[in-house]
């Protein structure tokens, strides 16, 4: 049992509910069974129902839904809060990664794509749930961010792009949480890139899945507000999984 159930029933506190959108990816199926594990109720959000039901976890509830739709967005809010009420952490795990030859080779096609799968979904949800993070006794709103965004290279910028889009729009969440819910944060994860192998078999300098996991069930920690607006740099293949620490 994870020291953050424990504290859960001490304190009497009522199970944190956990949206996360993106969870059929190696990223939400991970962070789905440590939450799950860790005490949390897990909303996992997905655009196919078929793999929802073949990759989460027993225990996790399954919501189809096309993120990029705003209405439907808030179809899934009004479902949620008629059967759980409101939640109180985001994870946006929505992403995908596409990448050219150079600044001619940043094709019209990926940027589409990158920007409904990243920035159109993150839009969506945080202005849908908002109101339940500010009202929780500790909202988060947490995505996973790149390197590239201040390692910016012209075969990689499309996605870089798009990805310090997602973070502008993160720290402007930030920024009303810091007026308005002291208590909350808005942050953004940075990885080179995920590996879905574990510690010891995933490519040097890529962040195992289940680090990002352990990130995912530290947020719940009431002191996970001192995070608000920060890049927190998640540890890398070959280093200890350990709290994260926002970069300087």
């Amino acid at each position: 049992m994870s020291e953050q159930t424990l504290d859960q029933k001490q304190q009497g506190r009522k199970a944190p509910v956990v949206l996360i959108a993106g969870a059929t990816s190696a990223s939400g199926i991970a962070c789905a069974k440590a939450l799950m594990e860790a005490g949390a109720k897990v909303l996992a959000i997905g655009s196919d129902a078929d793999r929802l039901v073949e990759r989460m976890p027993r225990g996790v509830l399954r919501y189809q839904c096309d993120l990029a739709y705003h209405p439907a967005v808030e179809h899934l809010r009004d479902t949620i809060h008629g059967q759980h009420g409101p939640i109180d952490v985001l994870l946006h795990l929505v992403g995908g990664w596409r990448g050219g030859k150079s600044i001619a080779g940043q094709s019209d096609e990926d940027w589409d794509f990158l920007h409904e799968s990243v920035m159109t979904t993150l839009r969506n949800t945080s202005r849908v749930f908002v109101e339940d993070l500010v009202a929780s006794e500790a909202g988060r709103l947490a995505i996973v961010s790149s390197e590239s965004v201040v390692n910016p290279t012209p075969s990689n910028a499309n996605y870089g792009a798009v990805k310090a889009a997602a973070e502008h729009w993160v720290n402007a969440v930030a920024r009303l949480f810091s007026k308005q819910a002291p208590q909350a944060s808005a942050f953004s994860w940075v990885v080179k890139a995920l590996s879905d192998k574990p510690a010891d078999q995933a490519p040097e300098g890529h962040t195992p899945v289940e680090f990002l996991a352990k990130a995912a069930v530290d947020a719940l920690r009431p002191d996970a507000a001192k995070l608000n607006g920060t890049r927190v740099a998640l540890p890398k293949a070959g280093a200890k999984a350990k709290p994260a620490a926002p970069k300087s």
